[in-house]
């Protein structure tokens, strides 16, 4: 089956674009994926690449703590 699509807005041209150089893939394959990801045929959801899975795990440690006050001071000496 073909398609031919017309007026696709540039914010999504550049995403669909540029994921196809990262990934090496035409701009074909990545346009149908992105289609069949949304009509939820793709079995599995693409992997997340955030730091969202560490969003509020922060542990009081107090040895940390004293690293982290250490690294904020000043050594006046070495700005003379």
């Amino acid at each position: 089956m073909q398609y031919t699509l017309r007026n696709v807005p540039a914010d999504l041209d550049k995403i669909l674009r540029e994921r196809a150089r990262r990934e090496g893939r035409s701009l074909n394959e990545v346009a149908l994926e992105a289609l069949r990801r949304d009509a939820g045929l793709l079995g599995e959801q693409p992997k997340r690449r955030d730091l969202s899975s560490f969003s509020g795990t922060w542990i009081e440690d107090p040895e940390i703590d004293k690293a982290l006050a250490d690294q904020r001071t000043i050594d006046e000496h070495m700005w003379e």
